[in-house]
């Protein structure tokens, strides 16, 4: 069958999520590593905004938590697990929580029962509590726009195998969206945009959930005075980049624009890198004396791991540099004080 080109929201739609999308196939963990698989330290991190929450909220029963976009449930186990860690008081904070996944995979098998299980968004105002994207939005199928010779913006048409011509000039909200957020009018023959609505609606559907409480999202970002000139649309595949090709073999993924999506989001907002924010909830990356190794070489060996873990969390030209997207409902977690 022939498959006339289309648009690459159109296309990533059908590469990521339909019937023999990638992520319908495969194990998002075995692709590539977030800020959750590379240390349990981003758990804790996210247990303290929680526990933040929770005081800021009264102490509510039940206190939600919900992971857009979960994975495996790898960040709520940590998140169960590093709560058990405080005993009796994690422990009464776990009676009151409701923890849920919201995944379009199908749920893993031996996954703790005290985790949800949903495919779609909560309804709105029904959630008091946190609700985390971590990397979700990146994935959420955006269109592609490049200027022609004449410096005319025009969808970028993509067919299964990768290859590219130039479409319609883009109109309506598309055109509404690029003037107003990437403007490409004067910007060069070959100029790319990601044209970011689609993440902006998403991500007010998820936020707006809450009826008190914090969403935030966590992401490759960008903003508008350093948009990049050929766009950030890349593919994935066994944890190498690669060509993005939207055949459901690989992951497609580009960079989201985090000030249109804020302009979008309810509450007040907070922009912060990932290394600020990590940093406000308690990780630090220090090394550990040199005199704990002729004390306590154990502890050391611990203290040592967990500081080259967390320096990679940090690490501004990496997982620290991720944006993260702070909406406050109705509740105040202070995240940006430090």
């Amino acid at each position: 069958m022939i498959c006339e080109p289309t648009g690459w929201r159109t296309a990533t739609e059908r590469a990521l999520y339909g019937p023999s999308g990638f992520y319908t196939r495969h194990a998002p963990a075995a692709h590539f590593r977030t800020s959750v698989h590379a240390s349990p330290l981003f758990a804790e991190a996210v247990t303290r905004l929680l526990l933040r929450v929770d005081e800021a909220l009264g102490h509510p029963d039940p206190l939600d938590l919900v992971d857009v976009g979960a994975g495996d449930g790898e960040l709520l186990k940590g998140v169960l697990a590093a709560l058990w860690e405080r005993e009796a008081a994690g422990a009464e904070v776990v009676a009151r929580l409701r923890p849920v996944a919201i995944e379009l995979r199908e749920r893993p098998a031996g996954l703790d029962a005290a985790i949800g299980w949903r495919r779609e968004l909560p309804a709105p105002g029904t959630l008091t509590g946190l609700l985390l994207a971590n990397e979700w939005l990146d994935n959420v199928p955006v269109d592609v726009a490049e200027n022609d010779a004449a410096g005319t913006a025009r969808l970028v048409l993509v067919e299964p195998d990768g290859t590219e011509q130039l479409g319609p000039r883009t109109t309506g909200e598309d055109a509404a969206w690029l003037a107003r957020w990437w403007p490409l009018a004067g910007a060069g023959e070959g100029t790319r945009a990601e044209i970011g609505h689609p993440r902006d609606a998403a991500w007010a559907r998820a936020a707006g959930a809450l009826r008190r409480g914090v969403a935030v999202a966590v992401d490759y970002a960008h903003e508008r005075a350093g948009r990049p000139p050929f766009g950030t649309l890349t593919g994935f595949r066994e944890g190498h980049e690669c060509r993005p090709v939207p055949d459901g073999s690989c992951d497609l993924t580009a960079h989201v624009a985090l000030d249109a999506v804020a302009a979008a989001a309810p509450g007040a907002t907070t922009r912060l890198t990932q290394r600020a924010a990590l940093h406000a909830l308690g990780v630090r990356g220090r090394r550990p004396a040199l005199s704990l190794a002729t004390g306590d070489p154990a502890a050391y060996v611990r203290e040592l791991s967990a500081a080259g873990e967390a320096a990679e969390l940090l690490d501004p030209g990496g997982l620290g540099g991720f944006g993260w997207l702070v909406c406050e409902v109705d509740c105040v977690c202070g995240l940006e004080s430090g």
